[in-house]
């Protein structure tokens, strides 16, 4: 089942060692713990998969590039 988060992912879901959020162009989020790159392709963030857990999806976001995300200093 897919997880759905039209305005994006609640950090105070995300797992601790996890710094940073993205939305790839087709709405899915991700939850990053190294800061992940854009795609050479375009469309996606990149980080060995290992350093990525998918948060949940949103709608597709033609403006993908913008959406990297730190953790909140609020959030722990």
């Amino acid at each position: 089942m897919t997880t759905l988060c039209p305005s994006g992912p609640n950090w105070a879901d995300a797992p601790s060692e996890f710094l940073w959020c993205a939305q790839d162009q087709d709405g899915d989020w991700y939850w990053y713990s190294v800061l992940p790159e854009p795609s050479i392709g375009g469309g996606v963030w990149r980080s060995n998969s290992r350093h990525q857990r998918f948060a949940c999806h949103g709608n597709s976001n033609p403006d993908w590039l913008h959406s990297l995300q730190a953790r909140p200093s609020s959030i722990s």
